[in-house]
């Protein structure tokens, strides 16, 4: 079973190591994936070492070329680099003990089974021995292989001191049932439920990591449902959560939006890998708890929730740790817009409408319909191939509009300066006032997005606020 060892990386590796006399081994991922058949497109190589992982991560990467850093963390024992696509960490084998209200183990030296109790899953402790004598050895003392095939995740320890120890750990059963597509053992996801509270001592960078990855599954509902099941999106994701559930009054029910916001979270994924628009997916209801109404004339309403939703945005983001840069800003933008396209699907497409939605979405048009597509979720296969082909109408438009007017991030053809100067004025209400007006008439089509019509306009409209253009501008 040498299938795991076959790059060159690892031959450098075994030298090192039989020179040192070091037992060494390969373990955790790259083990995993080379049996499951999965892509190694990350390339991250874990090594454990019975000794100094320090020490013969350097003697590695100075065999390899004396220029590469070698990246030290001494209270960790544990020394990375990084060597073309590979991104290799070594660790000295150690045994670890906790104390409950801390993540931070008291770690000590220890034997290969040691380094292997202390790790996750079974699954995560298979190790191949690099030695030059029993290269491709495999150690397995806790059935991983067994589990692989069965396709379950289980803890190598009493499930309890493994979720109590690292908290992660629930999150991380759960990431990896949704990426491999396996099955949570049994006791195990019980362990995880009777634990859920231990998650509150584990940082918000820390589960993040781990949602993102979720969210970035081939199917991340999945996942979504497993921590809801578990009980940990009520604390890791209070809002997501709230989605939950139908009501129903006078024979009315409104959809469970939670069920809904994953499904359109699925379906935007078989056409994305933008982790962003994912995220804009997946929150793009996210205010309807907030916004829900019901009327005997007009059964349940959302009214407004997209443009809450978006003000809501930030302060997720801060409270998940995500960036509260332009990326935060995107995932606004394409919730605050995500049910324009639906309503011009629904009614006469008119040029002005889609001036403006090409305004506003600006560059962003094109993940804005792959958001409204993804978001038809109904069962109705009549109804949905309706909306699907209205949708195809409504792009054809936007691709008409654009190419006429180019309309997409476009800046009037006159701007405040010239206006400034035309009229000799000084910055100020009136100078709004006619660049609006410039905007709006390009937008409506009364005017073509063209120079010598806006500046045609500009004096007018500075004329009907009283403004006189300088004899030179005239």
């Amino acid at each position: 079973m040498n299938i795991c060892l076959n790059d060159e990386i690892f031959k450098i590796l075994s030298e090192v190591a039989t020179k040192e006399n070091v037992r060494s081994y390969v373990i955790g991922g790259w083990v995993r994936d080379c049996l499951l058949k999965r892509d190694h497109s990350d390339k991250d190589i874990d090594i454990v070492v019975i000794g100094s992982g320090i020490d013969i991560a350097r003697k590695t990467a100075k065999k390899i070329n004396p220029k590469i850093k070698v990246s030290v963390f001494k209270n960790f024992g544990t020394a990375m680099f990084r060597y073309d696509d590979y991104e290799i960490e070594f660790v000295g084998a150690r045994k670890e003990s906790y104390n409950r209200s801390s993540r931070k183990p008291v770690v000590e030296n220890g034997t290969l089974e040691d380094d292997q109790k202390r790790r996750d899953f079974t699954i995560n402790t298979l190790a191949v021995s690099i030695n030059r004598d029993t290269f491709g050895e495999f150690l397995d003392p806790f059935g991983g292989i067994e589990d692989l095939k069965k396709k379950i995740i289980r803890t190598p320890l009493e499930p309890g001191k493994t979720f109590s120890d690292d908290p992660l750990r629930m999150m991380r059963a759960i990431r990896f049932a949704a990426q491999l597509n396996f099955k949570i053992e049994d006791d195990t996801f019980r362990s995880i439920k009777e634990n859920v509270e231990r998650i509150k001592i584990v940082s918000s960078e820390r589960i993040i990591t781990e949602m993102n990855k979720i969210i970035m599954c081939d199917h991340p509902s999945k996942g979504f449902i497993l921590l809801e099941k578990a009980g940990l999106l009520r604390i890791v994701f209070p809002e997501l959560d709230n989605l939950k559930g139908v009501d129903k009054k006078e024979g009315k029910a409104h959809k469970d939006n939670f069920n809904h916001s994953i499904k359109v979270l699925d379906n935007i994924s078989r056409h994305t890998d933008n982790l962003w628009l994912r995220w804009a997916a997946l929150l793009h209801d996210i205010a309807k708890p907030l916004t829900k109404k019901y009327s005997t004339d007009a059964g349940w309403s959302f009214h407004g929730h997209e443009y809450i939703g978006s003000k809501m945005i930030p302060d997720i983001f801060r409270k998940l740790k995500l960036p509260l840069n332009e990326k935060m800003k995107y995932v606004q933008k394409l919730i605050d817009l995500h049910l324009r396209p639906i309503a011009l699907s629904q009614e006469e497409v008119t040029d002005s409408a889609v001036r403006r939605l090409l305004f506003e979405a600006g560059d962003d048009i094109d993940d804005l319909m792959l958001l409204c597509e993804a978001d038809i979720t109904s069962k109705n296969e009549a109804k949905k191939t309706r909306h699907l082909e209205n949708f195809s109408y409504v792009r054809e438009k936007l691709r008409e509009i654009e190419e006429k007017d180019a309309i997409r991030n476009f800046q009037p053809p006159v701007d405040g300066c010239e206006i400034i100067k035309t009229f000799g004025i000084k910055p100020g209400k009136e100078v709004g006032l006619i660049k609006k007006a410039i905007r709006e008439a390009i937008l409506d089509g009364i005017i073509p997005n063209e120079y010598e019509a806006a500046r045609k306009l500009m004096i007018e409209k500075g004329k009907e606020l009283g403004l006189t253009p300088s004899d030179r501008h005239a």
